[in-house]
């Protein structure tokens, strides 16, 4: 017998039709999630030592993201944690895709994360902002 297809979620069903579905579910997930921030503005790549974060960086606890880690996010200078953007990136070291929240970022930090992640010959990025 073959599976039955997910029951569509009320609300969120029709988000290709209805694009504020899809940022409710992000509010959503920001809203009942803890922000950690484990990258402050200034420091480096724990890894790559040259990378340098320009804002704060991090993840929401208890979210999951392709790397097994939680969903990542970037924090503009306000401290707001209203999310005005996602980033989409491919990573070809890695070979993963993901998506980074971007919380209270202004139109030009939303353009330093997207400088920052299309940087490398390895990682691209491209930014969907928030209507």
């Amino acid at each position: 017998m073959a599976p039955l297809p997910p029951e569509p979620v009320p609300d969120l069903a029709l988000a290709a039709d209805d694009p504020a579905a899809f940022w409710r579910a992000i509010d959503e997930i920001v809203n009942n999630s803890r922000l950690v921030i484990d990258r402050p503005a200034g420091s480096h790549h724990p890894k790559y030592r040259h990378v340098t974060y320009p804002l704060d960086y991090g993840y929401l606890a208890d979210t999951a993201s392709m790397d097994g880690g939680g969903i990542d996010v970037w924090r503009g200078r306000s401290g707001s944690t209203e999310p005005v953007a996602i980033a989409c990136t491919v990573d070809l070291l890695k070979k993963d895709s993901e998506i980074k929240i971007l919380l209270g970022c202004t139109p030009q930090e939303v353009e330093t994360v997207l400088r920052f992640h299309n940087s490398s010959k390895y990682m691209k990025a491209i930014v969907v902002t928030r209507p």
